[in-house]
């Protein structure tokens, strides 16, 4: 009904950079929040931010003034670009959205398959 998939994963150095992208397809009315999780091995699924389908956006305090989360309404996409990366930051980051299938339907949560981010030298 609803695909989320995401892209721009990789590795990387640490103090190095990535832009990931989630582009949202399928039956779509309206997508409200959006957000970017990640997950290490061993670790709960963890909030690294979110952005309201207006720009109001919030941040994991791990990742405040590195991070910057955006979206394209038109396009139904969201990017998550990352700055100065450390070597604990390795995940599969997710994507996750709030999307409205139908005029008169609630919204539901949608995930992405995740996309590997590697910081390692």
């Amino acid at each position: 009904q609803v695909q989320l998939v995401e892209s721009g994963g990789g590795l990387v150095q640490p103090g190095g950079s990535l832009r990931l992208s989630c582009a949202a397809s399928g039956r779509i009315f309206s997508i409200y929040d959006m957000g970017w999780y990640r997950q290490a091995p061993g670790e709960q699924r963890e909030l690294v931010a979110s952005i309201t389908r207006g720009g109001t956006t919030i941040y994991a305090d791990s990742v405040k003034d590195r991070f910057t989360i955006s979206r394209d309404n038109s396009k139904n996409t969201a990017f998550l670009q990352m700055n100065s990366l450390k070597p604990e930051e390795t995940a599969v980051y997710y994507c996750n959205a709030q999307v409205q299938t139908r005029s008169m339907g609630r919204s539901n949560d949608y995930w992405g398959q995740g996309t590997q981010v590697t910081v390692s030298p």
